[in-house]
């Protein structure tokens, strides 16, 4: 596998893979360690049914995968997941049904065989340990017979999926010159006629849009489309101008605590209370400047019973303190044994602190990290006035207010969008997310506002109005789309039509710059090349040139047409992929063949067993 994933990092890999591979088949086939199926069906298959529950635990993992990928929810199509998540539902159910009819089924000897082999029923020596096999079933509500039933159809239908995708063919040749094709070359010259360019030589009469709107009537439609209103906040729109020494030192905890450091700081202390209190903690604090003994000092002045012991209180711990912790902690911060702090002013009285021993870490003090915590205090603040705000406009929005009062009451910018469109949308909300709630049936009906949808790192409101649904466009309305349809058709006609005149007079090397237009000079290119377009390099290698002249070759593109001259088709005569690589190639495009297979095998299945899906039980389960 580590060869094949390096191969398929190279560039015949990667072409390969673009050129071959279709989407795999989404058959939504969950684990045989699952749960059983909800009686409340979601979809009846042949004598099968779909359950509820498991349908929505399905939407729920896969949503949760598709998560894991993108970072912004909004950008979920919740349509579309649901509807590739019940096809696979449907998909597994179908093989499941004709798994059994054709008699695929797996002995319990084999069962045992293979449940021996799982890694999450071993012990520590890698024997099968009967009681971790008994506390799986116990923790998942199992009996042995269930798992092996569930166990029992898994394999079924493991089998039936090989026995279909395991037939594809692809011969060998066919995978050499698939690659050999990659490996040709040649240089180009290329003139673009753009369309534009020939647009105001054509002309429209009425009977031509007349008969283009006859034939295309069906397809000419208005786009469904709201006057939407909205609110749109994110966290940076909320602007915090304080923060207060408590938030520093809620934040300088959580600092400490993130980093798993323990204050291990012993303390000593000198209490004095009174009316005098503040003279002599001053008195003393002179004293002990002078080197005095701050044991001896507080065994004869402090007023707590701690002097008996020269004022020893332990360890440091800021709940002894209770509010004046922070007041304590700020004395204490940069002392080292044998330092004595100023007198601190305390609900107590006021003390004056020693360090007696430190064992702990040593961490920054409040005040080294006080510009940090202070950008930090403000982010918490912001996100939390933001959540705050968030949930007044959704009560607001809930209770009924229009999208205007509530603009006016939380001061947010109210925003418009006029011909807000539900297919195509190019707009600055075009998140399917916001889509799906401006064009909800209830939301139109009540003209309500929204609850918050969330967008990026932000939240956005929305209000429709003015619902124009899609409906055919009139003869009237539909002319400026068909003019512009009918002009750009013509005018590329006449631009491929004199791509094909200078396209046949040119048949050798010096023909190349006798023409009217220049052509511009690509070099040698192969079919990997960026510098043409997906069209244009099937173009270019769609013809031989003779011996010593070149081939031109004219055809429509996306934006008009296009002549590309090439010289002689060259192809390396080594292959740079190993037998090896050949053959992990060919095995994964006759895996991509097999699941084309099955795509026509489960077709086939839909006409032999009856799929009926309960809409009413789809609408709840999607929130409709």
């Amino acid at each position: 596998m580590d060869k094949l994933r390096d191969f398929l990092k190279s560039w015949p890999g990667r072409i390969l893979l673009i050129l071959c591979l279709s989407p795999l088949a989404l058959l939504g086939v969950e684990s045989y360690f699952g749960g059983g199926v909800d009686p409340n069906q979601i979809a009846q298959v042949g004598d099968k049914s779909v359950g509820l529950s498991e349908y929505q635990t399905a939407v729920n993992n896969r949503r949760t995968e598709l998560l894991d990928q993108v970072d912004d929810a909004s950008l979920l199509n919740e349509d579309v997941l649901h509807e590739q998540v019940l096809k696979g539902l449907i998909d597994r159910t179908l093989l499941e049904q004709q798994a059994g009819k054709l008699g695929m089924t797996v002995s319990d000897d084999t069962i045992n065989r293979l449940l021996r082999q799982e890694e999450i029923f071993k012990d520590a020596e890698g024997n099968f340990s009967n009681e971790q096999f008994a506390n799986f079933l116990r923790q998942r509500n199992m009996t042995k017979n269930q798992l092996f039933a569930e166990f029992r159809n898994q394999l079924s239908l493991d089998q039936l999926n090989a026995s279909i995708v395991g037939t594809a063919v692809y011969p060998m040749q066919a995978v050499s010159q698939l690659i050999d094709l990659q490996l040709e070359s040649r240089n180009i010259w290329l003139h673009r006629f753009k369309w534009q360019d020939y647009a105001e030589q054509v002309k429209l009469s009425k009977g031509d849009i007349q008969a283009y709107y006859d034939a295309n009537k069906d397809k000419l439609k208005s786009a469904a489309m709201v006057d939407l209103a909205y609110l749109q906040l994110n966290p940076q729109a909320i602007e915090v101008n304080e923060v207060t020494q408590e938030d520093l030192q809620q934040q300088y905890e959580a600092y400490k605590q993130n980093l798993a450091v323990v204050d291990e700081r012993k303390i000593s202390q000198i209490l004095l209370t009174g009316k005098d209190a503040k003279a002599r903690a001053d008195k003393i604090k002179a004293r002990l400047a002078t080197g005095e003994s701050f044991a001896k000092v507080a065994k004869a002045e402090s007023d707590d019973p701690s002097g008996e012991t020269g004022g020893d209180i332990g360890r440091f711990n800021p709940a002894v303190f209770g509010n004046d912790a922070p007041a304590v902690e700020k004395a204490l911060a940069g002392l080292s044994v044998g330092d004595v702090s100023a007198p601190v002013k305390t609900s107590f009285g006021y003390q004056i602190f020693t360090v007696t021993e430190d064992n702990g870490s040593k961490i920054p003090s409040l005040e080294s990290m006080r510009a940090e915590l202070t950008a930090k205090a403000k982010e918490y603040k912001r996100q939390e006035m933001y959540a705050d705000k968030v949930t007044a406009i959704n009560d607001l929005a809930a209770d009924g207010f229009s999208i205007e009062d509530i603009a006016q009451q939380e001061n947010v910018p109210l925003k418009h969008i006029k011909d807000y469109r539900k297919e195509n949308n190019q707009s600055a909300l075009a998140q399917p997310a916001v889509i799906k709630q401006a064009f909800d049936e209830f939301t139109i009906q009540d003209q309500a506002v929204t609850a918050g949808i969330e967008v990026g790192n932000g939240t956005v409101w929305v209000q429709p109005s003015n619902y124009r649904p899609t409906k055919t466009l009139s003869l009237t309305a539909a002319t400026p789309r068909i003019t512009q349809i009918l002009r750009q058709q013509k005018a590329t006609a006449l631009a491929l039509q004199e791509a094909k005149k200078l396209a046949a007079t040119i048949k050798t090397p010096a023909d190349i710059v006798k023409q009217p237009v220049k052509l511009q000079a690509l070099g040698e290119i192969n079919r990997q090349t960026t510098q043409l377009s997906e069209k244009e390099r099937g173009l270019a290698f769609s013809q031989q040139a003779a011996a010593n002249g070149v081939v031109a070759v004219a055809s429509e593109t996306e934006t008009g047409a296009t002549l590309l001259v090439g010289d002689r088709i060259k192809t390396e005569q080594q292959s740079p992929l190993s037998d090896a690589q050949r053959a992990q190639t060919a095995a994964i495009i006759r895996d991509n063949l097999g699941q084309d297979q099955l795509q026509d095998y489960l077709d086939y299945l839909r006409m032999v067993y009856k799929v009926e899906i309960n809409e009413a039980n789809m609408a709840n389960a999607q929130g409709r």
